[in-house]
């Protein structure tokens, strides 16, 4: 939306900028100034460094790092862009490096940056003012990191991205700071645009309760566990995925071929096994499906089967892997295989108790 100024006669509006045209550097222009006053962009933080890059074998740098009256951390991030170009991925990279920062390295931190800016604070005291604690807690300290992306625009890419990891328990705000011209006078529109402020709790508790019902999906999923019975051999304590994968290979160690196994089978037609020619290890297998993939062959995506040498299945000359996908689809795939084979007597019960 554009800014206006207003008179008695009518509204005159205001061209637009950028921070290049204005002659804002990312460090030296915008960056220095929202240091000074970051409560612009993030209410109740305090900046206790600024190109933060003390990481081994790595040259990023945070354009600044806060603390909020949470006790948790606060990377910053700044871009003069009208897109924001890949920032999200920058701040959630550098959340992720200074995840582990305790109380005494904040200190530290806290206490170059006072000494560069020229500030004579003792930084252990000042950051417990700051916090309104009588001492430090190490348990309190950063249990968290909120990421906070300010641009002059952001892609629809980005805005995407920022909702989605929201609604998964992140703490991401997006704030627009959009430049306008007025004669010689550099103005600046701020707003918070993700999340909105007037839906801001609305919006926290939509994500909070999206992020139980996830949890609650997860605990309700069938960790059952069988015991398995076929030709005479006995397998305990089974999650789904190996009952199917020791009926099937009992069966095809005693001749039924994986082709006959797949004509039973009522799911997963064409991607119950792959195979290729020769008995291989492991490694040779995924190389041969790998390479038949790239070549127009079936699709192989390894974490869908059963890997390790030790689960490879040989039959007539060929080596092959079996999907181990079977959730929904256990019981009726060991009744189908039951009924195909009576002579193995196949035969699946509830394990009495789980392992703990």
């Amino acid at each position: 939306m554009p800014i206006y100024e207003i008179d008695s006669e009518k509204f005159r509006k205001l061209d637009d900028t950028s921070f290049a045209k204005a002659g804002f550097q990312e460090r030296m222009g915008l960056q220095r100034l929202l240091r000074n006053q970051i409560e612009i962009i993030s209410k109740d933080t305090l900046i206790i460094a600024e190109e933060f890059s003390q990481w081994d074998g790595s040259n990023r740098r945070i354009d600044l790092l806060g603390v909020d009256k949470n006790a948790n951390l606060v990377v910053i991030e700044l871009k003069r862009t009208e897109t924001g170009d890949h920032m999200e991925l920058q701040a959630l990279r550098y959340a992720a490096m200074v995840s582990t920062m305790t109380f005494d390295r904040a200190v530290d931190v806290y206490s170059e940056h006072l000494e560069k800016d020229g500030r004579p604070l003792d930084a252990t005291q000042s950051l417990l003012d700051f916090l309104d604690w009588e001492e430090a807690d190490e348990e309190l300290f950063a249990q968290d990191v909120r990421i906070v992306l300010a641009s002059a625009g952001f892609s629809k890419e980005i805005t995407t991205s920022v909702l989605w990891l929201n609604e998964r328990g992140l703490d991401i705000r997006c704030i627009r700071i959009k430049p306008y011209r007025d004669g010689e006078k550099t103005l600046t529109d701020i707003q918070q645009v993700i999340p909105l402020p007037e839906a801001s709790d609305h919006t926290i508790r939509i994500a909070e309760k999206k992020l139980r019902e996830r949890v609650s999906r997860k605990s309700r999923r069938d960790y059952t566990q069988y015991d398995i019975r076929v030709n005479g051999q006995t397998y305990g304590n089974l999650h789904k995925r190996w009952a199917v994968f020791h009926v099937v290979r009992n069966l095809i160690e005693s001749a039924v071929s994986p082709e006959r196994i797949n004509e039973i089978v009522p799911v997963k037609k064409s991607t119950l096994f792959r195979s290729a020619e020769g008995e291989l290890d492991s490694e040779e297998l995924e190389a041969a499906l790998s390479l038949a993939a790239d070549q127009d062959g079936p699709s192989y995506d390894p974490s869908r089967y059963f890997r390790g040498d030790e689960r490879l299945l040989f039959f007539g000359q060929r080596t092959y892997v079996l999907n181990n996908q079977w959730g929904s689809q256990f019981e009726r795939v060991i009744k189908e295989l039951s009924k195909a084979f009576p002579e193995y007597q196949i035969r699946c019960t509830p394990s009495a108790v789980d392992p703990e």
